[in-house]
């Protein structure tokens, strides 16, 4: 049988006509350095890997390490632990590694970040498949990038080739998030109608960073200056309603923007005839009940070429921007004691934070993911020296429960204000197989339909969750 990537019924195949694999030369894709060896995995290679995505090497989205990344996340105050991470190295080759951070709202809100996590990657790994083999198949000529120019001719290609692989991986992020957010909309089993999640997705291919983003999850790096300073560089932007280039799309769409009286700096998206649902960014997956009214999922999209100055990225969801400054993050991860604690010390130090500036309200969730550029890792770990892999999910020191390979939990769950729930009851969100991506999930349970607001200064993502209705106001 032949392998496939699929997020929908059209799957995207590699196999011969009696089911043996193609081989799919390297491409333009392949981005390395002058001088260096080609690499000898391609993105035909991990397609056929992905039959059985839980068992994906260098994929991680539990609390743990890599060979260049540390993840860390910790549930908030306010219920089950709505945001998801993952790191996945040699993600199409060799040089590549994908990260991303996604922060979900609403009732499902924690399904849908969940969901947005898996079939993301795939369904990006997918598209860039799919350019390789129409390149392949044209009898196009390849091409690699360089982080050197060189004189003359070569420096004329090279930039070519910079420039035809900047067009490349905006098309795939454009292209993707329109089909995730698609995907969303027609699950059988997840109702997204007034939950979503934000996402800040990079892809690191040898000294280039392909960024897309929606929603106010943020990106930074940290970066030596000329004196050998640390600074902090943002990379993405918080897209919240209150941007001018936002709120002018929303309004032109019928759509309202305004902050509630009780929480004037959290500018949030309300319906043209309802003050409903109250979102409080511009741009998410699902959320469907705002996508007429100017919410969209099309991402924000950058490239940037690293230098030896650039120390490390990190991705995080708004429970760390909320508290800490990106110099005060930039300066964490640099003074971590381990690079492997690092993301955890960052979590830590926003949990004091939240004690400390907002002592009545409750800590949001958050997750945090650290790479480091020059793709390299301390031995020494706060965590026990064990093969962190895709198939299980690490309990924490916040009380989650372990999500294993197939989706069944063995702890009990405290949620916020819900009382002791089995964790079979919190989350019914099984593990993400090849058959998942062609539409056949697990049942959403009914416990998750709950949900409740924050209390203080303590904002979320969405206030209200919304009954299905007419467009039109209903007559008095």
């Amino acid at each position: 049988m032949g392998c496939c990537v699929s997020t929908s019924s059209q799957s995207t195949c590699s196999s011969g006509s009696h089911g043996e694999p193609q081989a799919v030369s390297a491409t333009c894709f392949e981005m390395g350095f002058r001088g260096t060896k080609r690499t000898s995995r391609t993105i035909s290679d991990h397609v056929i890997a992905l039959q059985n995505l839980p068992s994906v090497p260098n994929r991680i989205f539990a609390n743990g390490k890599s060979r260049t990344s540390c993840i860390f996340t910790q549930q908030g105050r306010k219920g089950i632990n709505q945001d998801a991470m993952i790191v996945w190295e040699d993600f199409m080759s060799e040089d590549v590694t994908f990260c991303g951070v996604f922060d979900g709202h609403g009732p499902q809100g924690h399904l849908v970040a969940r969901k947005v996590r898996d079939a993301l990657p795939l369904m990006l790994l997918s598209s860039m498949h799919s350019y390789q083999s129409s390149q392949h198949e044209s009898g196009g000529s390849c091409f690699k990038g360089n982080s050197k120019k060189s004189d003359g001719r070569d420096s004329d290609k090279d930039g070519f080739a910079e420039d035809r692989l900047n067009f490349l991986w905006r098309e795939a992020f454009m292209k993707t998030y329109k089909a995730m957010d698609k995907e969303l909309r027609s699950h059988p089993n997840l109702d997204c109608f007034c939950s979503g999640s934000t996402a800040v997705t990079i892809v690191k291919q040898g000294a280039n960073l392909f960024m897309g983003y929606i929603g106010d999850s943020r990106a930074i790096m940290g970066s030596k200056d000329s004196n050998g300073s640390m600074v902090a560089i943002q990379l993405t932007v918080d897209l919240k309603p209150d941007l001018p280039r936002e709120a002018e799309r929303i309004r032109k769409c019928k759509g309202r923007v305004f902050a509630m009286q009780d929480e004037p700096e959290v500018p949030r998206v309300w319906l043209p005839f309802d003050d409903a649902p109250g979102l409080a960014m511009a741009r998410a997956f699902g959320d469907f009940c705002l996508k007429e009214y100017g919410v969209i999922s099309i991402p924000e999209f950058s490239h940037r070429l690293l230098t030896d100055r650039d120390q490390f990225i990190v991705l995080a969801s708004d429970g760390v921007w909320d508290v800490l400054s990106n110099e005060e993050v930039v300066e964490i991860v640099s003074s971590a004691p381990a690079r492997s604690s690092a993301a955890r010390d960052l979590v830590d130090a926003a949990a004091r934070e939240w004690k400390l500036k907002y002592p009545t309200s409750k800590m949001d969730d958050c997750a945090v993911v650290c790479l480091f550029l020059d793709g390299k890792m301390d031995s020494e770990s706060d965590y026990e020296e064990q093969a962190f892999s895709s198939a299980t999910l690490q309990s924490n020191h916040s009380g989650n429960a372990v999500e294993s390979d197939d989706g069944q939990k063995s702890e009990s769950f405290l949620p916020g204000n819900f009382g002791v729930r089995t964790s079979e009851e919190c989350d019914s969100y099984g593990r993400v197989v090849a058959a998942e991506f062609e539409g056949n999930a697990g049942t959403v349970s009914t416990e998750d339909q709950r949900w409740s607001g924050l209390e203080g200064v303590t904002r979320v993502n969405s206030l209200v969750q919304l009954p299905r209705f007419s467009e039109e106001r209903p007559k008095p």
